[in-house]
């Protein structure tokens, strides 16, 4: 039987998720942000095309996805960025690796990251990546700039991008915690959504609405063309995640804006959702990198329905199935990918 104990520890797990923890000031401005056109891709990083493959087999051909905190080929934003680009979409990748080097996953090679998102490319699809601090609104708008570059309209964002670490229980909170937390994981996020939305706004320049006021409704007929924006969330709704306040609070927000944000973007015709991926391993439950006890971790693990902690690809599947055809019929949801953890 699970102890209370475990079950706390469950908890900080599943709000322990590492989204490749893309936050920090780039120390050189100049190389923040960095553009490969597909017309442009070494012959190497060209898209491969598979023998049999029909035009039905890539539902994502002809769009190009922004994907956020993809620093690390054990996170879940390089696993979203390569089931993106296996369904066709061209890819454009945020990153930031100094953050990593704080933690005790450490850094990783990031051509190597570049390389196996484009390894992963299919039909005419391209790929770039760029460097940015998100707390930083000009940096964010570079990196949005950049990522329209590739090819001219970015049609699926991924916000995979978190701060974890350096958190504390309610005692140690402080204004500058709970801002970093609030800038990395819900500002930069809400912020970011502003600017994919903007694309699709038909209405004159300088137009102004009263507060709550709709939008000419715009939405396509088909809801399988509408693009599609996807967040992430944790597992703050499950239960107490002791000692990550400014963690918690900052998922927490964003999964209790869902509803609000999913309907003032319907209006232009944009689809949104929100993920709890669960308890996935990027590195954090490892034996040499965990900052957890290693007895009561594996307690835990055989404890789950499966034997295992989610993997990368697990959330990277669902989220590759929200933003195609097959899934557009769900709207405005927070989902749970978890293989049952949160039912034990």
């Amino acid at each position: 039987m699970v102890t209370a104990t475990l079950r706390t520890l469950r908890i900080i797990i599943l709000g322990r998720r590492n989204n490749d923890l893309a936050l920090a000031r780039a120390t050189d401005p100049t190389a923040a942000v960095g553009v490969v056109s597909k017309n442009h891709l070494p012959r190497r990083f060209r898209a491969a095309t598979v023998p049999g493959m029909a035009l039905h087999d890539l539902p994502l051909a002809g769009r190009t996805a922004l994907v956020t905190g993809v620093s690390r080929r054990k996170g879940i934003g390089f696993a979203v960025a390569r089931e993106l680009a296996g369904l066709g979409a061209s890819v454009f990748t945020h990153h930031y690796a100094p953050h990593d080097a704080e933690q005790p996953w450490g850094v990783d090679d990031l051509d190597a990251v570049h390389t196996g998102v484009r390894e992963a490319l299919r039909g005419e699809a391209g790929a770039g990546a760029a460097s940015a601090d998100l707390r930083d609104p000009a940096q964010l708008d570079e990196l949005f700039d950049a990522a329209r570059a590739l090819t001219g309209s970015v049609d699926v964002l991924v916000c995979n991008h978190a701060r974890s670490g350096g958190d504390g229980s309610i005692l140690d909170m402080s204004p500058a915690a709970l801002d970093a937390f609030w800038e990395t994981n819900t500002r930069s996020t809400l912020l970011l959504t502003r600017r994919f939305a903007q694309q699709f706004r038909t209405d004159e320049p300088g137009t102004t609405a009263r507060p709550g006021e709709r939008l000419s409704r715009t939405a396509p007929s088909d809801p399988a063309t509408a693009p599609k924006v996807i967040w992430m969330t944790s597992g703050q709704e499950a239960g107490p995640m002791r000692g990550e306040v400014a963690y918690a609070t900052s998922k927490a927000a964003l999964a209790g804006v869902t509803a609000t944000v999913a309907a003032e973007l319907l209006e232009l015709g944009i689809v949104l959702n929100t993920v709890n991926p669960g308890p996935v391993n990027t590195g954090y439950l490892d034996p040499g990198t965990t900052d957890r006890p290693l007895t009561e971790l594996e307690e835990l693990r055989a404890a789950t329905p499966f034997g295992r902690w989610g993997e990368p690809t697990d959330p990277a599947r669902l989220i590759g199935w929200l933003v195609s055809p097959a899934g557009s019929w769900v709207v405005g949801q927070r989902l749970t990918t978890d293989g049952g953890f949160g039912l034990q």
